[in-house]
């Protein structure tokens, strides 16, 4: 089975698309952890919090990536 294609064959939007996935995971996965700590389960919190971290590193490198690309660009 192959992945779907994008209509849109653009790596700048390809860059935007990333980094808006990751600031929603960011914000998504810090209702889960809260559940989890609602529910007295660290153990799954802290799991959901490393990913969370995870999201915000690539989140910060892809806004760093674009804003240099964004000044480049004119």
């Amino acid at each position: 089975m192959s992945a779907p294609t994008t209509a849109v064959k653009d790596k700048n939007y390809n860059l935007i698309s990333v980094l808006q996935a990751s600031l929603h995971y960011v914000w998504q996965i810090e209702i889960y952890a809260q559940d989890a700590e609602r529910d007295g389960d660290t153990e799954l919190a802290e799991w959901f919090r490393k990913i969370q971290h995870n999201n915000q590193k690539a989140a910060d490198q892809g806004k760093e990536l674009l804003l240099r690309r964004m000044h480049e660009g004119g």
